[in-house]
């Protein structure tokens, strides 16, 4: 049944979501005729839209996973950081966050009885407003979703939005009388102490941005979520895809459908591979393909598939076949995640390690992060993966190396499943840092280059250098809201990003 879900939200997202002039016929529904029921999974597909195709693609290279293929030239922009308002990377996404997800949950809310709706409804706006922050940082939120009544809303400041759907979290939880969810419900099936758990995992995960932010007094909210662990089970995943024609994962499909099926675009970046090495990960054969060229996994270095033509001396002959293409077969019919176990068991070790200073708990939340992720991935051997020197708890001769080991771990483990989250725990933990190493120095000689450091790109369009920051503001937000601020570079940071 679930796989019905898919269509019908999808086409609910249309008559709930857009200011249609249907002049009453009678083959397409007023928003007015469609319920509650059948709006709400229009919420989830919209954010799993977001998060699991355009998030996923431009996320994927900020954080280094991959890199455009030597003969390819779809994402030279990206892999190069030339992004600015013109090439509107995030208008796609805005769009479907507002005009649909945060606008059905407004319809949501007024269609529905039921107080266990209505928090289920709070908990995916939450989720939705954080994406908007994490991308943008400032975003429409106290005067939004007025309609005709305000059409151009002022923008509230990162912080701001935060704190105020962490509030409307906590009112909508404290309403809760206990009645059952009535809305069909694909992402957690109507179990509501599920949507507890997630909303409290999705409470953990802005607290630590809100912390690291500078926000202090989140530390014992923090510490009192972990305490209690309530916390969801399994993964929070949008899993309505199929590997059919038109039912595939909205990333997957781009590669299999379409004017670019069967084409390679993108090949594995040199930082993941370089980690992957050094700690003998099993995963690599998940996400990578071997070199035809080596028989090994080989990444290119970032921002470089101009210069490895002139480095290597081949010119034109440098060629797909000298890298690792990226393994598209997984992402034919995978979820969507949005909150995976192995995400959240992460946090729990940081907060056990950084303020509950409780070292078994931590290590033991860690190695639970790991292994759920290779479970994940239907892969074995988590238990001698986490006994090795370089990824063992106990090896670690420092708290901060600690805190390193699981930062570094739990970047490999968003691969293939949140790039998004992702580029946002990298920016807000600064792990991997930025290597001092140039890309051609590091071409020369790798010897000294810490594997799985994040490499400056080597064509790259920021003045200075540096690694993307944010999302520049869409050109609708621009064109159609004289309150839009001004415009951003790349380079400036969210309000949580502090280092």
């Amino acid at each position: 049944m679930k796989k019905i879900y898919l269509f019908a939200a999808a086409g609910l997202m249309m008559f709930a979501s857009c200011d249609l002039d249907i002049n009453d016929n009678p083959n397409y529904p007023s928003p007015s005729d469609v319920s509650a029921d059948l709006v709400f999974p229009a919420i989830e597909n919209a954010i799993a839209d977001a998060v699991g195709d355009q998030m996923f693609n431009y996320a994927g290279f900020f954080v280094q996973y991959w890199d455009q293929m030597p003969t390819a030239n779809q994402y030279n922009k990206l892999a190069e950081l030339e992004i600015d308002e013109a090439t509107d990377l995030f208008n796609r996404c805005y769009s479907t966050l507002y005009a649909g997800a945060l606008e059905d949950v407004e319809d949501v809310i007024s269609k529905t009885t039921s107080t266990s709706d209505v928090f289920a409804a709070k908990v995916l706006r939450a989720q939705a407003f954080q994406l908007l922050v994490d991308n943008i940082d400032k975003a429409p939120y106290t005067e939004a979703l007025q309609g005709s009544a305000n059409a151009m809303p002022a923008w509230d400041d990162g912080k701001v939005v935060y704190e105020g759907v962490l509030k409307e979290l906590d009112e909508a939880e404290a309403a809760l009388t206990g009645e059952p969810m009535t809305v069909t419900d694909p992402l957690l099936n109507k179990n509501v102490n599920q949507w507890k758990g997630y909303a409290n995992a999705l409470r953990l995960r802005m607290y630590m941005r809100l912390i690291d932010g500078g926000a202090s007094e989140y530390s014992s909210k923090a510490q009192a979520l972990v305490n209690a662990g309530n916390f969801f089970t399994g993964d929070v995943a949008w899993n309505v895809y199929t590997d059919a024609a038109g039912q595939r994962n909205p990333w997957g499909a781009i590669f299999y459908e379409g004017t670019l099926a069967g084409t390679k675009n993108l090949c594995a970046a040199y930082p993941l591979v370089s980690y992957y090495n050094a700690t003998s990960d099993p995963r690599a054969a998940y996400g990578l393909e071997i070199s035809a060229k080596y028989n090994e996994y080989v990444g290119q270095l970032p921002g470089c598939k101009t210069k490895m033509g002139e480095w290597t001396g081949l010119g034109s002959n440098y060629n797909d076949d000298y890298v690792s293409n990226i393994n598209r077969a997984p992402a034919k019919a995978m979820p969507v995640y949005l909150f995976t176990q192995s995400e959240l068991q992460f946090l729990i070790a940081e907060v056990q390690l950084r303020f509950n200073n409780n070292d078994g708990a931590a290590k033991a939340a860690y190695e639970a992060a790991v292994a759920a992720d290779f479970a994940s991935r239907g892969i074995d051997g988590a238990a001698d993966f986490l006994a090795a020197s370089k990824t063992s708890w106990d090896a670690q001769a420092s708290t901060n190396d600690k805190l390193t080991l699981l930062y570094m771990q739990k970047w490999v483990a968003f691969f293939y499943r949140n790039h998004m989250e992702a580029w946002s725990e990298a920016r807000r933990t600064d792990v991997p840092k930025l290597s001092s190493m140039s890309a051609q120095s590091i071409y020369e000689n790798a010897t000294t280059y810490n594997a799985g450091d994040f490499i400056n790109p080597g064509v790259n369009f920021i003045s200075g250098g540096g690694l993307c920051k944010r999302m520049p503001y869409p050109s609708n937000a621009r064109r159609y809201n004289k309150n839009t601020p001004a415009v951003a570079s790349i380079s400036d940071r969210v309000f949580w990003d502090t280092k």
